[in-house]
């Protein structure tokens, strides 16, 4: 397998601060925001961005965790338990607007799972989408309101994102996998 980093620690502290900024205009400052990050790296993003409004902006804003486990529609029946983990919104989101952050935006089944689970905590007056990485190959109509980077990718190459927080640094790279040549003649 191959890899190449495609965004550096400074990148992403760029991005976020971009992303941050964007949504402070959006919305005409942080009242009534809320930021809820998706587990697992969605949540250390969310925190980020939200530290980097209470610098800007020196007013506090809610940020929480979102699992989307029992949501998703991939999972099969016959396959493992999923893996539940904590879901931490410290506020109602009931007519609030809700900033859902992800690392990758890829097929949209994530988000779609995530808006289903934010409307059974509460109806909240808007939903907006913010993701450090879109790399395109959507399944559904969903796309983000904010974007750290787009990053148009093959179906064989996979983006990670790494977190000082839970993975130790941070960058964003891609991983293709390395197929084996095809075997010709008889064996």
């Amino acid at each position: 397998m191959s890899e190449k980093v495609i965004m550096s620690q400074e990148d992403i502290r760029r991005a976020l601060t971009r992303i941050a900024h964007e949504i402070v205009e959006r919305n005409r400052g942080c009242e009534q925001l809320v930021f809820v990050g998706m587990q697992t790296r969605g949540v250390p993003l969310a925190r980020r961005m939200v530290s980097k409004i209470e610098e800007f902006e020196g007013a506090e804003t809610p940020v929480g965790a979102l699992d989307i486990s029992l949501y998703r529609d991939d999972l099969s029946p016959l396959e493992s338990q999923p893996v539940v983990r904590r879901t931490d919104i410290p506020t109602t989101i009931a007519g609030k607007r809700v900033v859902l952050v992800d690392d990758v935006l890829y097929t949209g089944r994530s988000i779609r799972a995530a808006m289903d689970a934010l409307i059974d905590l509460g109806r909240p007056q808007t939903i907006q989408l913010a993701v450090l990485v879109d790399r395109g190959h959507r399944e559904m109509p969903i796309r983000a309101d904010y974007v750290g980077k787009n990053l148009p990718t093959a179906m064989d190459e996979e983006v990670e994102v790494r977190l000082e927080e839970t993975d130790g640094k941070d960058e964003v790279v891609i991983v293709k996998s390395e197929a084996e040549p095809a075997f010709i003649g008889k064996r």
